[in-house]
């Protein structure tokens, strides 16, 4: 339990310390944060003196009603914490992760088409401002536009202000995102289009137009930025509107569209020709990534993925096949 920001528990101290470590790393650590005080609460109902064998298997039953992922990433945040404990406190209790709920299989990630961007761009049209969301046509169209473009996150895009784009230079910056790093991010002509189209209506209709407003902006609690959860709503919301499902059948993911704009990167340059390696840093530095590893996550194997490296190697080895038979013919 936390009042006015100190863990209480008989381990506040090392929670403490770990968290700030972490942040000092350049990690938000929210989730897992949120975690740990809710073990630290336990602790502290229960009097347990200490994290022991008995105390964690206490704490493990009173999660049972949440899902086998969800307990699994609530042991893990405990298992990391008692890691870093023991570099102090080699003697500590450091649970067994074998016993651990196995790691759920990792969601499929919908790849979507450009006809199903079509009708989704199609369906905002039909979406009609309403008093909480006074420009939800043009918020819902710019933002689909931006994450399929660009790629970015979505709690990026929520974060976006005004006097975040740079018209001369058709430039967006990323404020302080993941690890607090900041990126500028060069914008495709049709989002450039697409931010003039929504300033020119958002200005026109009387909206605030100053540098540090939201650039997505709705009207809960006065004219604000869209919160994560409510973003995510409208974009579900446009999803079901364009009938757009994942195989499951199921609407997809906000994030989905980051996915999305990694593989369809990935073709491009496959059909344009070019060393995809060479070009992968590039896209780990637009994604906002700390290492190709984290990009290489995004680029799942699809059949249209695998027909374009099929179709680039079998064009390659054409090539080596004429030339090994033109060395063969003049010996």
């Amino acid at each position: 339990m936390r009042t006015h920001g100190v863990f209480v528990s008989s381990i506040g101290p090392v929670i403490e310390r770990y968290v700030a470590l972490k942040r000092a790393l350049g990690r938000r650590f929210e989730t897992q944060e949120y975690l740990l005080t809710q073990l630290d609460r336990f602790l502290v109902s229960s009097h347990a003196p200490d994290l022991s064998v008995e105390s964690f298997a206490a704490w493990c039953s009173s999660i049972e009603h949440v899902t086998a992922g969800a307990r699994r990433q609530r042991m893990r945040a405990v298992y990391h914490l008692c890691l870093f404990r023991r570099r102090s406190e080699p003697t500590c209790f450091v649970p067994n992760p074998s016993q651990f709920p196995p790691p759920q299989p990792r969601p499929r990630p919908h790849i979507f088409s450009e006809a199903e961007i079509s009708r989704l761009l199609h369906a905002t049209e039909a979406l009609q401002p309403r008093a909480p969301s006074p420009l939800h046509r043009q918020v819902a169209r710019l933002a689909l536009v931006l994450l399929y473009t660009t790629g970015l996150r979505r709690r990026e895009v929520v974060r976006l202000t005004l006097g975040d784009y740079d018209a001369t230079g058709h430039l967006l910056l990323v404020r302080e995102s993941k690890f607090h790093k900041s990126r500028l991010i060069p914008l495709s002509a049709d989002a450039v289009i697409e931010i003039e189209r929504y300033l020119q209506d958002r200005c026109r209709l009387g909206f605030p137009c100053d540098a540090d407003s939201p650039l997505l902006l709705t009207r809960h609690g006065g004219l604000t930025a869209y919160s994560d959860e409510g973003f995510g709503g409208l974009m579900r919301k446009l999803f079901r509107r364009a009938g757009v499902r994942t195989a499951a059948g199921r609407p997809p993911r906000v994030h989905d569209l980051r996915f999305t704009f990694a593989v369809h990167a990935l073709l491009r340059w496959y059909r344009a020709g070019v060393d995809v390696q060479t070009r992968l840093p590039a896209l780990t530095v637009y994604m906002g990534h700390g290492s190709i590893v984290s990009t290489q996550y995004y680029l799942t194997f699809l059949d249209a993925v695998a027909e374009a490296a099929s179709e680039r190697f079998g064009q390659y080895c054409s090539r080596l096949l004429l030339l090994d038979s033109s060395a063969g013919g003049g010996r």
